[in-house]
This record gives structure tokens, sequence and C-alpha cells, in this order.
């Protein structure tokens, strides 16, 4: 145990710091157990880019802003929500709409969107209407909100779905916005190393950028793919496989 049970809560290092909470107030510890940030935040979430997104006040009534990591306030909560800090913008949300800051708290982007995704690859997603595409970082919509559901770019190919949650089917698009995976998954997870996680008929598995399915759907549960291993669940266990499918490490008998 090199940093001692302590603590209310605590989230996973991101960047050097570790969110942490006690008595109701969130702050960060550096990887000594050090209190580098006092708990005095009601929300905060991991360091993204150099700085994490802090809420003051409630969860209906609080503000968002973000701080650096000294501590220090350097765009004012001033938002309605906001998310982290990707390729240099973050998605805030003001009134009920959708835009981009960047570092300096200036909205480049107008809230003018119905839902947000993070920049990944040069692109973000995001919402108008009831449909999802893709803006560049001039807010310029590059494919249009065509798509029912939508992921984020990975690996050069983003998930998107054609019809209902419940109902429609997955399959992914590259950044012309061309269909080259068609939609005939149940469900799919972004593309991690190559491979992504796809479900068919209630069991997960993977499959590469051509579509074929490379790992038989056989899992009741995968994440996916980091440093050569993914997690996947065979009759309640827990277990990692290789992009062979091959089962590498089981754990306890």
């Amino acid at each position: 145990m090199v940093i001692p049970a302590q603590f209310d809560w605590a989230w996973p290092f991101s960047e050097g710091l570790a969110v942490v909470g006690s008595g109701g107030k969130r702050g960060f510890i550096d990887k000594t157990g050090r209190m580098v940030i006092p708990a005095q935040f009601d929300r905060v979430w991991e360091f993204s880019d150099g700085l994490a997104k802090v809420r003051i006040g409630s969860f209906w009534m609080g503000k968002w802003g973000f701080i650096d990591k000294t501590g220090k306030m350097v765009i004012p909560a001033k938002f309605d929500w906001a998310g982290s800090f990707s390729e240099g913008l973050a998605e805030v949300k003001v009134g009920d709409k959708f835009g981009f800051t960047d570092k300096t708290g200036r909205l480049v982007i107008p809230a003018q969107f119905d839902g947000p995704g993070p920049f990944t690859e040069g692109l973000a997603r995001v919402k108008i209407g009831s449909k999802e595409g893709f803006i560049d970082k001039t807010g310029k919509v590059v494919i249009p909100a065509q798509f029912d559901g939508a992921g984020f770019f990975s690996d050069g190919l983003a998930r998107v779905r054609i019809g209902s949650l419940l109902m429609g089917k997955s399959g992914f698009i590259d950044r012309t916005g061309k269909m080259v995976i068609p939609a005939q998954f149940d469900e799919a997870g972004p593309f991690r190393e190559g491979l992504a996680r796809v479900e068919i008929g209630g069991k997960i598995g993977f499959i590469d950028k051509t579509g074929k399915l490379v790992i038989a759907a056989q899992f009741d549960g995968a994440g996916g793919f980091s440093e050569g291993l993914a997690a996947v669940v065979v009759g309640g266990k827990h277990v990692f496989i290789d992009k062979t499918g091959k089962v590498v490490i089981s754990g306890p008998k």
C-alpha cells in the first residue's frame, strides 16, 4: 500500500495526479499521496491536455470551469456543463446548446449544437436536431448529421448507428463520411490497435478494419484492446485474450 486508505472517494491517476474526495469535496493528490490541490470543489474530473474541469455549486445550479495543475482557476466557472479538453478544445454547454472553448476560455465554436462529443483525429461528433454528424475545428459540418448515433474517430474510423437505440444497427465510416463497414452489428465499440468490439446476437467478438470477424462473437462482455490484450467475460469470469482470441491471462483457478 503506497498511498494509505484515507479518502472517501478516489479516481485513477491521469497526467500525474488523481482525484480524491474528502468530506463531500474533491481535490487532487500526487503519486506520493500528497494533497497538491485541496479538496475544495463540488465535482472534478481527471486532467486532460493539462487542464481539469471542476464544478462550483450543486448538480442543478452549479457552473463548470477549468483549473491547471497548481489548482489555479484558468477558465472561470461559467459554463452549464463542460467536457474534458482534447486536441486543444473542450465541449461546453451554454443554456441548452453546446459549443467548444479553447484554453483561454474563448468560445471558438459557438454554442449551436444539440449534443457534443470530444475532438479526436481532428473531428468532433455533434448532434443537430435528432441526427448526428461531425465538424472540424472551424465548426464546419464536414460529415452531415444523418446518423441516429455516432461514436468518435479512432484508427481513422468512427462507429455510427442507423436506426433506433434498441432496433438499429452499427457500422463504421471513414473521415469522408463513407460507410466502409456496413451497419450490420447490434452494437460496436471504437477501433483500438486495429480491432473493434462488435455485438452479434448477444455475444461479442472483434472485427478488423475490413469488417472481417477475426475473433468470433463468443464473449459475454469485452473491452477494447490495449497493449495487445483485451479483457473479456467468459462464463462469468474475466480473462484476457490476445489478438488471435487466445486466452493468455486467466486468473486463479
